[in-house]
């Protein structure tokens, strides 16, 4: 079974996404909805997703969290918070008890756009972090290769709460420099409450020119560095476009791994974004007990720009 840890919908008519700006993003700059993601994931063969936030406000986590309870693929919701809020916890429980709140898994926030370097160990950010810590949900980093670093720094400063690295962290593949991104993802992967994602790498190479060869490197430092067993498969659909369809994103990983045994396999492309993102089902809202069957009464077992 395949889960995509990674992808993002938008609807242009009900939200802005104020990133989308310039020749270079405007293939981007319509709207990609749950029925377009279906098609193509589908066609992939995906059994289960999670969708990531793309915007820090709060409506979008709203937004999609009602996606979610209606859509029979997406298992779970990414959303955005404010870490640096005093009431972090209790909006994350009004989140928690929104239509579709139960699909909630994780929370993530713009840090590859922070002007200061130091921005995760922040005092208010990290009791962000506990807070979402203790409500059982996970922290997806968006952050530059350059923030590696700090990202280990708060890994470090809150060992309860999983860290999950989207894209490797942004490595500069289209360089083909692989230090110091490598040896900084070493440190990070060396602490057990981090994993990572296989995504987001076509768009950090060339976009006209990409090979899978290109990607290798870096795919073979990431499952040195956190083994099959803390790598999850994300597509980043629809932001991969610019470089890529879903079927070739989802052909690079296939072959970048292909030496890893079927347990392996397994692993990076189901069990450990299961897992990580309790994707099996439903998690208890804070305010209702039980949780009432979802629309298709079907549960799958399962910074250069905003990704």
């Amino acid at each position: 079974m395949l889960v995509d840890a990674h992808h993002h919908v938008w609807d242009l008519r009900v939200r802005d996404q104020d990133w989308i700006a310039g020749a270079e993003l405007a293939p981007l700059r319509r709207n990609f909805l749950v029925s377009d993601y279906e098609l193509v994931a589908a066609a992939a063969g995906v059994t289960a997703s999670v969708v990531v936030q793309t915007v820090t406000v709060p409506g979008e986590t709203s937004e999609l969290l009602e996606l979610a309870d209606a859509s029979a693929l997406i298992a779970g919701v990414v959303g955005w918070v404010d870490l640096t809020a005093g009431d972090v916890a209790d909006r994350l429980a009004a989140l928690r008890a929104l239509p579709g709140g139960s699909w909630l898994r994780g929370v993530r926030h713009q840090v590859q756009s922070e002007p200061d370097p130091g921005w995760l160990m922040r005092p208010d950010v990290l009791r962000g972090l506990r807070a979402v810590a203790a409500e059982g949900l996970v922290y997806d980093l968006v952050i530059t290769s350059g923030q590696l670093p700090v990202s280990a720094r708060a890994a470090s400063a809150v060992p309860g709460l999983t860290f999950v690295l989207d894209h490797l962290g942004k490595p500069p593949i289209a360089s083909g420099q692989i230090e110091p991104w490598a040896s900084d993802l070493r440190r990070l992967a060396a602490l057990p409450n981090t994993v990572a994602k296989l995504s987001g790498l076509v768009t950090e190479a060339d976009w006209k020119r990409w090979q899978r060869g290109d990607l290798r490197p870096y795919a073979e430092a990431a499952l040195e560095s956190f083994g099959p067993s803390r790598l999850m498969f994300g597509s980043d659909w629809p932001v991969c476009t610019l470089a890529a369809s879903y079927d070739d994103v989802r052909r690079a990983a296939l072959d970048l791994t292909a030496a890893l045994s079927p347990a392996e396999r397994d692993a990076l492309f189901h069990g450990s974004a299961t897992r990580t993102y309790r994707l099996s089902q439903p998690l208890p809202s804070p305010s209702l007990s039980p949780l009432p069957e979802r629309r298709s009464g079907i549960r799958p077992s399962i910074c250069r720009f905003v990704q």
